[in-house]
């Protein structure tokens, strides 16, 4: 199950969000075309990811920024990709393009401070923008809790969209990250780091939504963004279908 797209695009050019992507993007085709080994491609994450002990050793500080770049393939690339694009202009909308950068770049600080927090001694490098992606969330959540995001649910050959309230789908999201980075569960993602940059996501959005009157904005907008929301029609295929005989 997840989301790929949501009701109510942004009032203007998310340009701060569509940059993100275009530089993620850019970054990881220079590095994963141009570099020519396992073992060189290895050695580059080790050295721009973020490696906790390395950090906290005073060594490679710059990459509690620069990992937030890397990513390490292409489903985790569009993963992280998708989930900005969805979820990312209608905040840039609301904040305006350079407080949005900052607040995504601070989401993304937070998520390294805490994945280091909770595992200060590992040696394995945390490349991705997940965490600050994850702030994206959080603040998505904070302002717009009932904006209807369109879910693809898959279960094993069954394939079907539902909409559905974005303070499901995403308290969804953060209840796995939640329960999984409790229970250091060692499959290779960041828990910690999701956990943390959507926290920072919530508390960094607070000042918008009591700028915009708290529950007030909630009940003018009916927890929606402020723009005209757009409906999706599924149209019947006109592929033939060949009946059973």
């Amino acid at each position: 199950m997840f989301p790929i797209r949501d009701h109510n695009p942004s009032g203007r050019t998310p340009y701060v969000t569509r940059a993100l992507i275009g530089v993620n993007i850019a970054v990881f085709l220079a590095y994963w075309f141009g570099l020519q080994s396992e073992n060189a491609l290895g050695y580059f994450f080790y050295t721009w990811g973020l490696v906790p002990d390395r950090v906290l050793a005073g060594q490679g500080v710059a990459t509690v920024l620069t990992h937030m770049f890397l990513h390490g393939g292409w489903m985790h690339l569009a993963g992280n990709m998708l989930f900005l694009w969805i979820f990312g202009d209608n905040l840039e909308d609301e904040m305006g393009h350079l407080r949005f950068g900052l607040f995504y770049l601070a989401s993304g600080l937070a998520a390294a401070a805490l994945q280091i927090a909770g595992d200060p001694t590992s040696d394995v490098p945390m490349v991705g923008a997940s965490g600050a992606v994850a702030g994206v969330l959080g603040g998505y959540l904070l302002l717009f809790p009932k904006a209807r995001v369109d879910v693809l649910f898959i279960f094993v050959v069954f394939f079907r969209v539902f909409s559905i309230p974005a303070w499901i789908v995403l308290g969804i999201w953060f209840a796995v990250q939640l329960v999984n980075g409790a229970a250091a569960t060692a499959d290779g993602v960041a828990y910690l780091a999701h956990v943390g940059g959507f926290v920072a996501g919530l508390v960094l959005t607070i000042p918008a939504l009591i700028k915009r009157g708290g529950k007030a904005y909630w009940a003018q907008n009916q927890g929606k963004p402020p723009h005209p929301p757009v409906e999706y029609v599924l149209r019947r295929s006109n592929i033939p279908r060949v009946p059973k005989r």
